[in-house]
This record gives C-alpha cells, sequence and structure tokens, in this order.
C-alpha cells in the first residue's frame, strides 16, 4: 500500500486552497484528502508584506515537508527551500504519475478490472519493484519481458506492454567519440573497415554507428538507454578494434573529442 502521509523533507506537489494573513493552506496532490500548512516565513527568502504576491488560491507549487502531525494528519512546508530544478523535476515526476494511473485505468478496462482493483492485484507490486508505476510501464515499453523476469503473472501483463509501448516514449541518451586508424599494408584498407565494422552493431537496445570524416579519422555515435551502459559498449567495442588493427600493423587512438 501507498503511505498515507510524505515523509519528512519529502518534495510534494500542492494546490493552494486559501492564501491569507500568516500562512497558505493547501492540499497535497499526491495524498487525498491530506492538507498542509506554509506559514508565511517559508513562502519566500526576507521578509513577505504580502504573501498574495507569492502564492494565490488554485496556484499549484512544489514545497518541502518540514514537519508531520500524524495525529492530526497535518503538514507543515517550505516553499522557499525549494529551487527551480527540484520545482521543476518534480513537476514533471508528479505528470509522469498522472500519466501512469491512465494507462493503468487503460489496463484495467482491457482486463475487466477497476484501477482500484488494479492498484490492488498489482499496481502497488509494481510501484514497490520499480519505484514508481511510471517506471513500470518505461521499462516495460523498453523491455517487453522485463514482468515476467521480475516475477510477475498473469494475463494482465501482455495488455500492459502492450499500452506502454503504445503511450510510452523511451528515453535515450546519445555520446559520441572520434577514432583515428590507419593500416600501412597494401590490403589496409580492408582490415580498416574490418575493424569499424567491429564498433558498429546493436546490443540490447544500445546502437553504434560509424561515420567518415575524412581519412583516418572516423566518428563513432552511440544511442543507448543510459550513460552507463553506452560509454561500457563503446569502451569494449574500441578496445576490440583497436586490438584487431594492430594485429595487422596498423595503429589506432579512441579520442571523446576533436582538439
Amino acid at each position: 500500500m501507498l503511505r498515507d502521509l510524505p515523509e519528512k523533507g519529502e518534495l510534494v506537489v500542492c494546490t493552494v486552497t486559501k492564501a491569507k494573513g500568516f500562512g497558505a493552506f493547501v492540499e497535497l496532490e499526491e495524498y487525498p484528502g491530506k492538507r498542509g500548512f506554509i506559514h508565511i516565513k517559508e513562502v519566500a527568502p526576507g521578509w513577505v508584506k504580502n504573501i498574495r504576491d507569492h502564492v494565490r488560491e488554485g496556484q499549484r507549487i512544489v514545497c518541502k515537508v518540514m514537519d508531520i502531525d500524524p495525529s492530526k494528519g497535518y503538514v507543515d512546508l517550505s516553499l522557499k527551500r525549494v529551487n527551480e530544478h527540484q520545482r521543476r523535476e518534480k513537476i514533471q515526476q508528479w505528470k509522469n504519475e498522472q500519466k501512469a494511473k491512465k494507462l493503468l485505468e487503460m489496463v484495467g478496462k482491457r482486463v475487466g478490472l477497476t484501477l482500484e482493483e488494479c492498484f490492488e492485484k498489482f499496481g502497488y507490486e509494481l510501484i514497490k519493484k520499480f519505484g514508481s508505476l511510471y517506471t513500470a510501464f518505461e521499462e516495460a515499453a523498453r523491455k517487453e519481458k522485463v514482468l515476467e523476469e521480475e516475477g510477475f503473472s498473469g494475463e494482465w501483463i501482455d495488455v500492459f506492454v502492450e499500452i506502454a509501448k503504445e503511450n510510452i516514449t523511451v528515453p535515450y541518451v546519445e555520446i559520441k567519440g572520434y577514432v583515428e586508424m590507419t593500416c600501412p599494408l597494401s590490403d589496409g584498407i580492408k582490415h580498416i573497415k574490418k575493424a569499424l565494422e567491429m564498433i558498429e552493431g546493436e546490443k540490447d537496445e544500445i546502437r553504434i554507428e560509424v561515420r567518415y570524416i575524412s581519412a583516418p579519422l572516423y566518428r563513432i555515435e552511440v544511442k543507448a538507454p543510459d550513460y552507463k551502459s553506452a560509454e561500457k559498449e563503446l569502451k569494449a567495442r574500441v578496445e576490440k578494434s583497436i586490438e584487431y588493427i594492430k594485429k595487422y600493423g596498423g595503429s589506432a587512438k579512441f579520442m571523446r573529442e576533436l582538439k
């Protein structure tokens, strides 16, 4: 099950319901039915003359949880302790989760379950396993067997993967590098071509292409789900390529950037 209240230090998305006098009252979007309060001292740095210069009713904001009273279900919040980067990141995360709930509702309609039943049968477990519902959809879109690999089972899986692929654009990162390669043999071009082919290819959603710039220089372009896997695969392939060309009397040098 999901938590009823946020934790101290957590960033939360709020909607201002009342801004007057010594503070602002808000509703916590991620915790239905829960309210919070921002004291005027926590609205903005420095002295705040009029709280409405900073927040207004109906405004959606991101706050940091300062304190919690579980007995009253009330949360003390700070607006001024959230920077712009944190605000943008949290809002995007919240939007992603809103989208994920709608997608889960679509899954439910196709398999004959309500949204609540989806959460009870596998939704909460997906959140526990992947960290968030949106991440579960994202991983299913990236790798259709990931749910089975994580121990899930049921007729809903095929529908979940199908909806994920239809609605989630899997993020990719791109990196590049350069290789300078020569071979003095009479058939050196053949060996250079072979060495470059050893760099190119696709593996586990990683795609590597080599583009000719001007002899002996070539650009390597890598597209992968994350930087760590991109760097690892690039390093392994380049090392194998350089080892090959040296075996045939050639030389090669890898560069991250051109000087």
